[in-house]
C-alpha cells in the first residue's frame, strides 16, 4: 500500500526516568507528539495511508468529521492545506463550548470549511451528513475522500502498523524488550 511520508519518523522512545523509579518497573514513551508541528500526534501516521489513497484516486477533497477541538480534524486540514487539497470538517460543538479556540481556529487558519453541527444532530446522523457533503461535491463537480472519524479505518490502521514496527526496530536496537504496551484510545483506530 503506498503512503505519504509527512511524518517525521521514527518517533522517538525515551524512558521517564521518574515515573520508573517511583514504580520500579522501567517506563517509556513513544513520543508521537512529535510527528510533525501542526499536525502532530498520531492521526498523521494515519492520513499518510488515508491521503495517498486519496490522491491515488485523483480526489481534490478530503472530508471527515469529530469532535470540535479534534486533533484528527485539525491534521486532516493541515494535511490538505499542505497538499493544496480542500478540506471539509463536519465538526460536533458540545453546549457550551467556545467555538473560538485552539484546534477550531487552526481549523480556519488552514483553510478548512467548517461545518458546525449541535451535539445530538452530530450523534444521530454523523454518516449521513458525511453522505451528504460527498454528495455535494460531486454535485460541484469535485472528487471527494471521506476519512472516518479519527482515519479509524483499514487503511488508517497501516499507520500504527508502522508504529509498531518501529518498536520492535527500537527493541533490535537497543536490547531492550518491552513486556507490555499501553495505548489510548479514542476512536479505536489507533488500538
Amino acid at each position: 500500500m503506498n503512503k505519504l511520508h509527512l511524518a517525521q519518523l521514527p518517533t522517538p522512545i525515551e524512558k521517564i526516568d521518574y515515573l520508573s523509579n517511583k514504580y520500579k518497573p522501567s517506563i517509556f514513551v513513544k513520543r508521537d507528539d512529535l510527528t510533525d508541528s501542526v499536525a502532530s500526534g498520531n492521526k498523521i501516521r494515519k492520513l499518510e495511508y488515508s491521503v495517498a489513497e486519496a490522491l491515488s484516486l485523483g480526489c481534490d477533497t478530503l472530508i471527515t468529521n469529530g469532535g470540535f477541538q479534534s486533533n484528527h480534524c485539525r491534521s486532516t486540514a493541515a494535511v490538505a492545506a499542505k497538499l493544496g487539497l480542500k478540506c471539509i470538517l463536519i465538526l460536533r460543538k458540545e453546549p457550551g463550548e467556545n467555538i473560538k479556540t485552539a484546534n477550531f481556529l487552526l481549523d480556519h487558519m488552514l483553510g478548512a470549511d467548517i461545518r458546525v453541527k449541535e451535539h445530538d444532530d452530530f450523534q444521530a446522523h454523523k454518516d449521513e451528513m458525511m453522505q451528504e457533503v460527498y454528495q455535494e461535491v460531486l454535485d460541484k463537480g469535485g472528487k471527494p475522500y471521506i476519512i472516518p472519524m479519527g482515519a479509524s479505518n483499514g487503511i488508517g490502521t497501516l499507520g500504527y502498523i508502522d508504529a509498531f514496527d518501529e518498536i520492535l526496530e527500537y527493541e533490535k536496537k537497543t536490547g531492550i524488550v518491552f513486556d507490555t504496551i499501553i495505548d489510548a484510545v479514542g476512536s479505536g483506530g489507533t488500538y
